[in-house]
């Protein structure tokens, strides 16, 4: 039996879900192009969809004119960056854009690509948390946009979102924030954390993947220029005929991790709790991070490198940290970011629990774990 502890990766798709995607599929369902507008296949498919960007814009406390569909967060990610770039940057003779170090690298290598940009990378506290100090020393009147993730996808740290959007709207720049890792992990809503542009997915939320969407704030100060041509769908900001099983799946899985988030938040706690409170009984283990959510967990684990580690619990699926660096054989860079060294970023794992995580599979995991670093740490 295989137990799953890479949530923070993606998720299983409920049920429930695939029930709801499933009536938008078949010649029985709506399975018409939403932008038909001659035909009443096209017309229900449309009703679908806008059903899914209401349903989507309640759960993040947003209107559902501000929601602009994508294939996903690292999609969204790059139209607002790039987006606003290209429609801003000249108009306000900014060009600064300040990030985080220990970003997704949708985000910094978005950044990297800019041209005629400014581009400061700030680096996290030791907690993984932002150094507000060091913010506002580089906020000038030259910074157009600030780019912060809520959660952390490695370490799940919390950023202070609403004290940094505070801060780079009064430096005259808007704020953008990953939110891949905090819907269904927090209560999130766009009025509180006064965002003005907001990546989301659902594949990390029991949704499918390759669909997510960009919150954009409606207000003459918040443009976005639009990246994939062909068509003017989403109010001229991202072409493409839109999914209408994908986008329902999004909003399903938004409606259901809303509506269970009190019960399973405090459920996913407690199997944090008993995981954390077994392994750090082995000594020399660290938890990176802190004000975290309880769905991801990372951890140094001294003198054992994390490939051998994995490889001693191969019926546990855990990893080192995102999964589009997983090919790669460095370290977390996130990791690095807060001061790690390397051979500490070779020797940590990251698991993550979902809405599928049981009490027995978390018994398995601190058993496996338990004898593997025994047994390798007495090897070396």
């Amino acid at each position: 039996m295989a137990f799953y502890f890479d949530n923070a990766s993606t998720t299983p798709v409920d049920p429930r879900v695939v029930e709801r995607m499933n009536g938008c599929l078949s010649a029985e369902g709506t399975f018409g192009n939403p932008a038909s507008t001659t035909h009443g296949f096209g017309w229900f498919a449309s009703e679908e969809v806008e059903w899914a960007r209401a349903t989507v814009a309640e759960v993040i406390d947003a209107d559902p004119r501000e929601i602009v569909w994508t294939s996903g967060a690292t999609e969204a990610d790059n139209l607002a960056i790039r987006g606003v770039v290209d429609a801003l940057c000249s108009e306000r003779g900014r060009n600064r854009i300040v990030t985080l170090a220990s970003e997704h690298k949708a985000v910094l290598d978005t950044c990297a690509h800019l041209t005629g940009c400014e581009v400061i990378i700030l680096r996290p506290r030791s907690d993984g948390l932002i150094d507000l100090d060091a913010l506002a020393e580089v906020l000038t009147d030259q910074t157009l946009l600030v780019s912060v993730m809520l959660v952390n996808n490695e370490t799940g740290v919390v950023q202070p979102i609403q004290e940094i959007a505070k801060m780079a709207h009064q430096a005259g720049a808007l704020m953008h924030s990953d939110l891949a890792q905090a819907v269904g992990k927090l209560e999130v809503s766009m009025r509180a954390l006064d965002l003005d542009l907001a990546s989301l997915s659902a594949h990390k939320t029991h949704g499918p993947k390759g669909v997510g969407a960009l919150y954009v704030r409606r207000s003459s100060d918040v443009r976005v220029a639009e990246q994939q041509h062909g068509g003017g769908h989403e109010r001229g900001m991202r072409s493409g005929t839109l999914p209408t099983h994908q986008l329902v799946g999004m909003a399903e899985a938004y409606r259901l991790a809303q509506q269970d988030f009190a019960a399973e938040y405090a459920r996913v706690d407690q199997l944090r709790t008993r995981v954390v409170d077994a392994v750090l009984g082995l000594g020399d283990i660290q938890i990176n991070g802190r004000k975290t959510v309880p769905h991801i967990l990372n951890l140094t684990v001294q003198g054992v490198d994390a490939e051998p580690l994995m490889a001693a619990m191969p019926e546990i699926g855990l990893s080192t940290g995102s999964a589009c660096n997983s090919a790669t054989l460095e370290p977390s860079h996130v990791l690095q970011s807060m001061g790690l060294t390397r051979a500490d970023g070779l020797s940590s794992v990251r698991m993550s629990f979902g809405r599928t995580t049981t009490l027995e599979a978390v018994d398995h995991l601190i058993h496996s774990f338990t004898e593997a670093v025994q047994s390798l740490r007495s090897r070396s």
